[in-house]
């Protein structure tokens, strides 16, 4: 599929917590300046007019009429049929709201919603990452070749998604990918989440500064301070990031391990990769042991941090040798490296959520 030779128009929307954000992709690409209107209403009508409201202004700057709505919304929710359950930051959804077709009956065209973890790995996989890591093995010579991917959005949550040989995974209750709900290694009673997202940045740096939690700085200026860029605890700082590095590569050798895939990573916090991912790689590469005490590696394929120039130039080379056929004199090659690379989004996590509604929802036309 390629998208940037696609003519259809689909709208789109971005749906946080406090604004709608309201725009059209054409060819893979934004077409019209978003409209933004606030997310929150008094009640559920309000916020369902809110929703209408932003689709018809986007429709009023098209030149030809849409192919179909698709947009991330949160969860929980029936994705498939656009069923929105009770959702916590938006609580007037209560009890199960129809919202994909009643915007199908409003409109006339096929709507389409997903959470945006999996929209985020979709757009990735088709225009981000996996692509860019495919094209860089070519270049260097290696046959290894990936075609699954695994995305984490770090950020208000811990959001994840999965694409399966180009397809994206959604599981049996649309429930799939959800890495959040692993168990945290840090907090053994908790979710992952909660020692993964900002919350829990500004938590450990708080409690490392011996400050109220209150007077916490936001993540963005956690970074500066565990990089000497402005005043602060910087081993606070510099702690903070840890944990929460810790805390997603552990859930990351979990997932890994069932999925064998790449990963890339998003969101808000990613921004600070360079404190993040070295300690996250690390972490899923740490051994465990077995009841005797011996180590033993931790997944069955070594993790390599994509942003590091010596890691990710032995995950381009690999070990390609040749081995002989026995009993014949055929020789045949062999790369003994099993290997998986951790990397950060290519596109920009708004970008590869964009690019991944508007394919999907070509997608779903065709099939």
């Amino acid at each position: 599929m390629n998208i940037y030779h696609d003519n259809r128009i689909v709208m789109t929307l971005d749906a946080g917590g406090t604004n709608f954000v309201f725009s059209a992709a054409r060819s893979g690409e934004e077409i019209i300046d978003p409209i933004r209107l606030p997310a929150h209403g008094e009640n559920l009508e309000q916020v369902l007019g809110t929703i209408v409201t932003g689709f018809s202004e986007v429709r009023t700057h098209l030149n030809s009429t849409p192919a179909a709505i698709s947009f991330a919304f949160p969860g929980p929710a029936d994705y498939p049929n656009g069923i929105i359950g009770d959702l916590k930051n938006l609580p007037t959804f209560r009890g199960g709201v129809a919202l994909g077709p009643m915007l199908q009956q409003k409109f006339g065209i096929p709507t389409f919603i997903n959470n945006d973890g999996d929209l985020f790995v979709y757009g990735e996989a088709i225009a981000g990452l996996l692509p860019q890591v495919n094209r860089e093995l070519e270049e260097a010579g290696s046959p290894k070749r990936f075609r699954n991917l695994f995305g984490i959005t770090l950020g208000t949550g811990f959001g994840g998604g999965l694409v399966i040989n180009g397809q994206l995974f959604l599981g049996d209750n649309s429930a799939g990918a959800e890495i959040w709900a692993m168990r945290s290694k840090l907090h053994p009673h908790a979710y992952a989440e909660e020692g993964v997202a900002i919350r829990a940045v500004r938590r450990v740096y708080a409690e490392w500064a011996n400050i109220p939690l209150d007077d916490a700085p936001e993540p963005k200026d956690i970074c500066s301070v565990a990089k000497g860029q402005m005043p602060g605890n910087k081993e606070a700082a510099i702690e903070a990031f840890r944990q929460l590095a810790v805390n997603a590569g552990d859930a990351l050798a979990n997932a890994v391990t069932l999925l064998d895939s790449l990963v890339v990573v998003g969101g808000g916090l990613s921004g600070a990769a360079d404190l993040i991912l070295p300690a996250l790689v690390a972490e899923m590469n740490n051994p465990l042991c077995n009841l005797a005490g011996e180590p033993l590696c931790r997944t069955e394929v070594t993790a390599f941090n994509l942003e590091d120039i010596s890691q990710k130039a032995t995950f381009l080379k690999g070990q390609a040798k040749t081995i002989a056929v026995p009993g014949t004199s055929l020789t045949v090659s062999y790369d003994p490296l099993q290997r998986v690379g951790v990397g950060v989004s290519r596109l920009g996590t708004s970008k590869a959520v964009s690019i991944g509604a508007y394919a999907f929802a070509l997608y779903k036309l065709d099939h």
